[in-house]
C-alpha cells in the first residue's frame, strides 16, 4: 500500500532498498547451492558474505518498518518471534541423513530451475555424492 507525504517517500525508498538487499541475499545464497570445487576457505568466505547480506536485509527491513510506522514494541515482538525457533529446518537435516541422494536430487532440480541461463550440469548438487570420500564409500552415504 503506497504511503504519501515526506515520510511516505522515505518509506518507499526504504522499501526499494529492502528489495535490493533481498535480491542480493538471494543471489549470494543461490550461488552456494551447486556443490562445486573451491579453494580452501572459499566456501566459508562465500557463506559469510551471505550472512552479511542477511544482516543488511534485516537492517533494511527494520528501517522500512520504522518508517512505515511500526513501534519499537512491534519491532521487538517481531524479533522475539524470529528467535522462538520458527523456521526450524531440522526436518531437512533429518531428510538429508536418511535419504541423501533424494535430498541432493531435489536440490539439483532447484538449481536447474533457478539458473540464469548457465548450464549447471547434470548433477550440480548430487554429483558430490558420486565422489569417494576416502573411506571406501561415496560421500554422504553410510559406510
Amino acid at each position: 500500500m503506497p504511503v504519501t507525504g515526506a515520510s511516505g517517500a522515505d518509506a518507499a525508498r526504504a522499501r526499494v532498498a529492502l528489495s535490493h538487499d533481498a535480491c542480493e541475499l538471494a543471489e549470494r545464497a543461490r550461488a552456494l547451492v551447486p556443490a562445486r570445487d573451491h579453494e580452501p576457505g572459499a566456501t566459508l568466505a562465500e557463506a559469510l558474505g551471505v550472512l552479511a547480506a542477511a544482516r543488511r536485509l534485516c537492517a533494511s527491513a527494520a528501517e522500512f518498518e520504522r518508517l512505515h510506522g511500526a513501534s519499537r514494541d512491534e519491532l521487538g515482538a517481531a524479533l522475539a518471534r524470529a528467535r522462538d525457533g520458527s523456521g526450524d529446518t531440522s526436518w531437512w537435516r533429518e531428510h538429508l541423513l536418511r535419504h541423501p541422494l533424494e535430498a541432493a536430487l531435489d536440490l539439483d532440480d532447484w538449481v536447474r530451475h533457478h539458473t540464469d541461463g548457465d548450464d549447471p550440469g547434470p548433477a550440480p548438487v548430487s554429483g558430490i555424492l558420486a565422489h569417494d570420500n576416502g573411506h571406501g564409500h561415496a560421500a554422504g552415504t553410510a559406510p
